[in-house]
């Protein structure tokens, strides 16, 4: 039975209505994550009614989180994030089921936690290691999973293999060095701003349940909440689509020492940012000590820098030509050059990957983009002499 007071402001909706909200009380989503993301999207799912939440989460609530994971509260500091999350939930709906497992997600524990007959996962994640997990095991069980991922005042939204459509990989075919991903703790992140992603992550989620509207499959929402833009991009899946068949590839990351760090360090990796690939069919990617090979041949790219003004004035590549934040590139799109190659940098070769996505979605061929992978991070100890 719909308890119809509870849910009278969706049974109204002529979108989703008294079938509608049974499709919602009767759904199964699995969150992997309570933390920043995590936190927005257990809540309204709750709010809204699911019949089961799952929860995954090693970790334990700390003070410093609070500033964020809204779903917690003081008196829940030291205990574990998946039971504080179940709490907070059965006070605000009793009706809604919910299983926890107070664990990492590993490929070892993957295949049975997915294995639950979920209608949809959602991505609270705060490593990369995890989310490709998460990728791989979706796209073997076929299940659709909501994307998320926030760092200092920018957040980003995707939906990944909806009804066959792109997933992961397809996007960002392998993850960066380790060492070239910056911790929240050295770039911080606006507390609301999770609040913000995650809702939109949860909106996403019971449309997929409901069938009601259009869905961010094939589509990048990013967000900048300093200076409230929305921008989308629009991708689809690659010729070159890695077919997963196991956790091989999500394993190697797991070992990796690098990757996989848990307590304080773990919390620290709450950005969800961009990977890179040797070659990804959307633009080119390319090492600092193939450019400066290059260079030295006689090659005469543009460099185009998309860090902040901050960052630039503190360290730069001499030969720069231009410099623009990478959510501003479309401003001075009509004075890059057409008849040269493109070279894009960041910190770690990350944001300008976002730039990249940007040109080529406003017409630039992706065969004269060249992502710098590491980003000026790399370069600096590639080549020295070239920093001023």
């Amino acid at each position: 039975m719909v308890d119809i007071n509870r849910y009278a402001r969706h049974i109204s909706l002529p979108q989703i209505g008294l079938e509608g909200q049974k499709t919602i009380s009767g759904s199964k989503v699995l969150v992997i994550g309570a933390g920043g993301l995590g936190s927005p999207v257990i809540l309204y799912l709750a709010a809204a009614g699911v019949g089961k939440i799952g929860i995954i989460d090693f970790d334990n609530v700390d003070i410093s989180n609070l500033q964020r994971q809204v779903i917690h509260s003081t008196s829940e500091v030291g205990q574990n994030k998946a039971e504080s999350a179940k709490m907070r939930v059965t006070a605000l709906n009793p009706e809604v089921e919910v299983e926890i497992w107070k664990d990492r997600l590993t490929p070892e524990n993957g295949m049975e936690i997915f294995g639950g007959n979920w209608d949809i996962i959602v991505d609270g994640t705060d490593n990369l290691p995890t989310r490709y997990l998460i990728d791989d095991l979706c796209s073997i069980l076929n299940i659709p999973w909501v994307y998320g991922s926030i760092y200092r005042f920018e957040g980003q939204v995707s939906v990944f293999n909806f009804n066959d459509g792109p997933n992961y990989r397809d996007l960002f075919p392998e993850a960066p060095p380790s060492e070239s991903i910056p911790s929240c703790a050295e770039g911080g992140v606006l507390g609301v701003l999770p609040g913000v992603i995650g809702s939109i992550q949860a909106t996403e989620a019971i449309k997929a349940i409901t069938g009601v509207g259009s869905i961010l499959s094939g589509k990048l929402l990013i967000y900048d909440a300093e200076n409230m833009d929305f921008n989308r991009l629009n991708f689809q899946k690659s010729d070159d689509r890695i077919i997963i068949q196991d956790l091989s590839l999500a394993m190697e990351m797991f070992v990796d020492e690098g990757w996989c760090q848990s307590g304080s360090q773990q919390n620290d990796r709450e950005i969800q940012e961009l990977s890179s690939t040797e070659q990804n069919s959307m633009f080119q990617n390319i090492t600092p000590a193939e450019c400066v090979k290059r260079r030295n041949e006689g090659w005469t790219p543009f460099l185009l820098d998309v860090r902040s003004d901050l960052e630039y004035e503190q360290v730069r590549i001499s030969f720069t030509d231009m410099q623009i934040a990478h959510d501003e590139v479309l401003s001075i799109a009509s004075s890059l050059p057409k008849d040269r190659e493109i070279l894009l940098l960041c910190r770690s070769g990350m944001r300008s990957q976002i730039a990249a996505l940007f040109l080529i979605d406003s017409g630039f061929d992706g065969s004269k983009l060249f992502n710098i992978e590491g980003g000026i991070l790399s370069w600096s100890q590639t080549s020295p002499s070239d920093i001023e």
